[in-house]
């Protein structure tokens, strides 16, 4: 049996080397490079492409989606991806991808994932795998996310959207403000923005988007700004450049 020369992707250090040392107990594979990034993975990817890729979906500044997406389903290699994601994206993933694997998991479901994706690979062509993966890309597009799911510390959180009043940009990460609790999130706001239902979600500034039922009354500043008024009596200012949006929510 030839080794299945695999890439794992995922940007948290302590996954990658779970990872690594469980894999290192399997003869019949051989890692060939890890990446801690989307876009080293693109990279990777496209220079030398692995017969198998463990990939991380929920990555800041470039999912395991966009890393699909960047490198094309047609030219990817075939996919398990490692998620903690809602029941409807693993379904989605189930269904498309060589295998998925649901954070946490332990190392009988790795060997499990590892042998579901050889047979896989072994009874479908590659054109069946990529008419999947684009298959992955057009489900996760088509549905606004109905919760997120934080990392806290060895815990995972389930946040339901409906709970979010704002969010705020902290770097490549954002922070969720939902009446009482906070919630730091390892995504970007743009990231973020792209996975919100626009009908509900508004990004009022480049470092802000408000959940639009939140609003109590909206005031105007100076030089086309305005400050929002939220439930709960937090004010939040708005950017210039989004003069037009808040517009459009005040005259809906």
């Amino acid at each position: 049996m030839n080794k299945l020369r695999l890439l794992v992707v995922d940007d948290e250090s302590l996954i990658r080397k779970g990872l690594r040392n469980a894999l290192s107990t399997f003869s019949d594979v051989e890692i060939v490079g890890e990446c801690s990034s989307g876009q080293d993975a693109i990279q990777a990817i496209s220079a030398k492409p692995p017969d198998l890729v463990l990939l991380d979906v929920q990555m800041p500044n470039c999912s395991g989606l966009d890393v699909v997406r960047a490198v094309g389903p047609k030219h990817m290699p075939p996919v398990i991806f490692v998620t903690a994601y809602d029941d409807y994206a693993v379904s989605a993933f189930e269904l498309n991808a060589v295998d998925y694997i649901l954070k946490p998991f332990d190392e009988a479901r790795l060997r499990d994932s590892i042998d579901r994706a050889r047979k896989r690979m072994s009874e479908v062509n590659q054109a069946t795998l990529s008419e999947r993966l684009e298959a992955v890309l057009e489900s996760q597009s088509r549905k606004w996310a109905e919760r997120l799911v934080i990392r806290n510390g060895e815990r995972y959180e389930f946040v339901p959207t409906e709970s979010i009043d704002w969010v705020e940009s902290a770097n490549n990460y954002v922070q969720l403000h939902c009446g009482p609790k906070q919630y730091l999130m390892g995504e970007t706001l743009t990231s973020l923005e792209a996975r919100l239902d626009p009908a509900k979600f508004a990004r009022v500034h480049r470092g802000r988007i408000v959940n639009t039922k939140r609003i109590l009354a909206v005031h105007p500043l100076f030089s086309g700004t305005y400050e929002m008024e939220l439930l709960g009596g937090v004010r939040i200012s708005t950017g210039r450049q989004y003069k037009e949006v808040v517009q459009n929510l005040i005259h809906r």
